[in-house]
Parts: C-alpha cells; structure tokens; sequence
C-alpha cells in the first residue's frame, strides 16, 4: 500500500482542558478551532488538525489515521483488504467532514487497534501559528510522529497483516526486552519506524509517541518547560543506538509519554537488521515507569467510545 504514514490521531480523554493547556504551554501546538467542536483538536503545521481528543471516561487511544498518496492508492488499499478479507467500513460523507479528509475507511489490525486510511487532508498554507515560540515540527514526507502501543498479544498474523497486506518494512525488535516489532510505511525512508508493538501479557494501551522537532532549542525549551511545571519524566535526553536522534521523554496528561526528538544526522536505512547491545549510546537513564497509566489491564478497559 502507498501510504505515507501516520497523518493523524485521535484519543478518548477524561482531561479535556487539562491537554488544551499542556498541548499550547508545553508542546507549542496550536487550538485548531475551525474542527468539530463536540473534541479538542491541535495543529502542528498547514493541515487541519494532526491531534484530535473526543471526550470519554477512560484514556486511550482511539484510532490511528494512516495517509494514503492519494484516491488510486487510496482505492488500491480498499481492493488488498477486498481480496484479502479483511474487514474495513468505508466512512460516510459525515465522518469524512469530522476527519477534514476527502475519503477514509477504518479497520482494526489482528490484535484489535483501530486504524484509518484516508486521502485529501484539508490544509491552509502558512496556517500553524505556535502558541509559544517555537520552529515547529517535521511532518511532510514521513507522517507526523511515530507511535509505540502495547499488546496483549503478539502475533504472527499481527506481522503478515503489517508487512504483506499494509506494505510496511520490518525494521527490527530494537533492544526491548519481550517480543517486538518496528515497522515503518512504503513510502517512508526518513525514520526507522511509524509504529512499534509491544508484548505486554495482559496489557493493551499506547506507551508513547515521537514528535520530530525542526530545533534542537525547541526540544531544550520543551524540556524547560517540563521541569518548569514538574512533570514526571520517563527518560532523560539521551541518544538511541540506532537512531541519531537528540530526545526526551516526558508523559502526557493522558499518560503516555511523549518524545520530543531533534535530528541530529538525517536517519540512513540500515543495510542489515539491526541487533543494538542497549537501547542508548548515552543519556535516556529511565526515571519513570516504562509503561505510564495510559498502558491498562484488560479488565480495566472497558467499550471504546470514539
């Protein structure tokens, strides 16, 4: 599938006002006012909106939006699923105005997580005004951020349906401890991975997502700010082995982390599998749970609302 990757997401939330003043004093995003009103929406450049929060009694994610290059592609991917049987519910006319897109459809991979393609975002050129001073984010070829989520089951259909039906690239397990996955979109060849999954018996939920930011002084200013506001951390700014990356991890009102990233290199593709002896080549000393309150039991998750 021609997919370019991660255009947009949305979460259930129970700390509605709590995001809108941590996403415009912390993060520098902007209130995205001309989106549906019944959510809290968030601009990170020209288009519409990138982050969506709708009300709920739980925090999770509600689906993430994948971007397809355009109506053939987006036609294509409906013909794999067709031929493949896989489920999909092509979005009416309603929820294509909700999303600001000209097409989407939403399907659920084989450990349950909803997902959407869509087409056609709507944007506005020289549209993103920061709420605080800040460069802005890397969001044009590759998507908008990278997401990792936890599973309580890893599986091999899990795989096949990422790589062969999706079109993904396997990129590797990295240095995590458990069985996981990094895979990144067709069309992306500027980040190691879009979405990671994690083994996590008995666990399902996100556990965090990586913003790229245009300046090293914007992730040091967001980094401020965190300590400013006494926000608990998860890691401290460090550098990946295999990603020649500058980033921290902080966590969210909804309690996933985010990473705020600064490239130092661009990313090459790796010739070979990588193998890392340890997740860092410095700094990123863990000094917060691994997995923060947005990752839950089972048994404390009930029906998805979004």
């Amino acid at each position: 599938m021609d997919i370019i990757g991660v255009g947009y997401l949305g979460f259930e939330t129970a700390k509605l006002e709590e995001w809108r003043d941590y996403g415009t004093g912390v993060l520098g995003w902007q209130v995205a006012d001309n989106v549906d009103p019944d959510g809290l929406h968030f601009k990170l450049d020209e288009r519409r909106s990138r982050f969506s929060f709708w009300p709920g009694e739980i925090d999770r994610l509600a689906y993430v939006g994948w971007e397809a290059v355009g109506r053939q592609e987006f036609l294509a991917a409906l013909d794999t699923f067709d031929l493949e049987g896989v489920p999909y519910e092509r979005g009416d006319a309603e929820l294509a105005a909700r999303r600001g897109v000209r097409e989407v459809a939403r399907f659920k991979d084989p450990v349950g997580f909803q997902h959407e393609l869509f087409y056609g975002q709507k944007f506005a050129p020289d549209s993103f005004l920061p709420s605080r001073p800040h460069s802005g984010f890397v969001t044009a070829e590759r998507g908008m951020c990278h997401l990792v989520v936890i599973t309580p089951e890893y599986t091999d259909a899990l795989e096949d349906f990422l790589t062969r039906i999706m079109g993904f690239r396997w990129y590797g397990s990295g240095a995590g401890k458990g069985r996981t996955g990094f895979f990144r979109s067709k069309l992306n060849d500027r980040t190691s991975h879009d979405i990671a999954y994690g083994h996590g018996p008995g666990m399902r939920g996100i556990q965090h997502v990586g913003l790229y930011l245009k300046a090293m002084r914007d992730v040091g200013q967001t980094y401020d700010r965190v300590q400013q506001r006494e926000i608990p951390m998860m890691m401290t700014l460090g550098q990946h082995t295999q990603d020649p990356h500058l980033s921290f991890y902080h966590y969210s009102p909804s309690g996933f982390a985010i990473e705020s990233i600064w490239e130092m290199r661009p990313w090459v593709p790796e010739l070979f599998e990588p193998n890392p002896e340890t997740l860092s080549a410095w700094g990123h000393q863990l000094v917060g749970p691994i997995l923060g309150p947005s990752v839950k039991k089972i048994s404390e998750l009930g029906e998805a609302a979004a």
